[in-house]
């Protein structure tokens, strides 16, 4: 996933800048000074606790955001309590995810592709072993004023958006995030160098705060901030993954990984099955059953992570995500996943992903 990472008010706090959208990677070096806290706290290493019940404890780390839901959601249907374990979340940010797993602080990291695929350009033993989220949950939300002046809707098409934002002065959080921003811009022959203003903000929150005040126009990040400016009355979403194709899962490939140690995985197969078939089986279950707007179980397994977001935007940042029915990976969905991070240009010089780097060998 390129997106950002979502980190609510009270896991602002706490956790200190994500995702602010954040999520895109800070230097490993930051990392590694939270690393020994983290390791303090979760104790096991890279080994692995069994509890007072019989079941293995395990530790994954992750955003703090809508990608979370499916540990989430595994934990609240019992998956991994039938599965022998028992999950212990913790939440990390892209500086800080990869050292903590890379110490053994944490033994699974739900990881965005960019984050994984900058690790392995670092030389840091990493392996994905399952997708749970397919593109990126993208939202591009414009101030009501900005909105009204220039005739925008939600259901405005993506040409006349574009178009709408020459000469507009566009809020920046992340380098991905303005990226993302410009392979909409520019497939409709808006420069964004050219025709944007670019006011560079320290988080989504920051964005959010800004296009209140009238600072900027408009900003891209991921949801649900997007969809809560909209359902707050201050902002209106011009366009998502449905509207812009190259954000979307047939284009983008992956949105989000579990990842592992190489040398963890070699040592607990065992474990890493479970752990991936319970996700597995969580994505299967998210995929059909979100469909049932009467089902409350994923709606309630997202609030865990997204705590204060209302309902609706829940429930509307679920739908823009392709929850896949198998964590399964393969070299096509691999090219496009890189095609897309290379568009971007925010990669480490010689940034690749090879066949040793991903695997469905734990997968039921």
């Amino acid at each position: 996933m390129t997106h950002d990472t979502f980190i609510t008010p009270a896991a602002r706090r706490t956790a200190g800048p994500r995702f602010g959208r954040s999520r895109r990677l800070l230097a490993l070096g930051s990392a590694a000074v939270l690393a020994p806290a983290l390791l303090t706290a979760c104790g096991s290493g890279s080994g692995t606790t069994t509890t007072s019940d019989g079941l293995v404890q395990v530790t994954v780390g992750g955003g703090g955001s809508i990608f979370d839901t499916p540990l989430q959601v595994a934990d609240a249907n019992g998956y991994f309590r039938k599965q022998g374990l028992k999950l212990k979340f913790v939440t990390l940010t892209a500086a800080t995810g990869p050292s903590a797993l890379q110490s053994g602080s944490v033994q699974f990291y739900d990881s965005s592709p960019t984050a994984f695929v900058s690790a392995l350009a670092k030389g840091l033993p990493q392996l994905a072993v399952s997708t749970d989220g397919l593109g990126n949950p993208l939202g591009l939300v414009v101030s009501k004023k900005f909105a009204s002046a220039h005739k925008l809707t939600a259901k405005t098409p993506a040409a006349q958006v574009a178009k709408a934002l020459a000469g507009s002065t566009g809020g920046s959080s992340s380098a991905n995030t303005k990226a993302e921003a410009g392979i909409f811009l520019d497939k409709y022959g808006v420069d964004p160098d050219k025709k944007i203003k670019w006011v560079s903000l320290p988080s989504p929150a920051a964005d959010k705060a800004a296009i209140n005040s009238g600072q900027i126009d408009w900003f891209v990040t991921s949801e649900p901030i997007p969809l809560q400016i909209q359902d707050s009355g201050d902002g209106v979403v011009v366009a998502d993954p449905l509207k812009v194709t190259e954000w979307g899962a047939e284009e983008a490939g992956y949105g989000q990984l579990v990842v592992t140690q190489k040398s963890y995985a070699s040592a607990h197969a065992d474990v890493v099955k479970k752990f991936a078939t319970a996700v597995q089986q969580a994505t299967a279950y998210m995929n059909t059953h979100l469909k049932d707007s009467n089902d409350q179980t994923v709606l309630k397994a997202a609030q865990k992570s997204l705590k204060g977001v209302p309902d609706g935007v829940v429930q509307a940042s679920l739908q823009q995500v392709d929850w896949p029915t198998s964590g399964a990976m393969d070299a096509d969905g691999w090219k496009k996943t890189m095609a897309f991070l290379t568009s971007l240009g925010t990669l480490p010089d010689g940034a690749k992903v090879t066949a040793d780097d991903w695997t469905n060998k734990y997968l039921p």
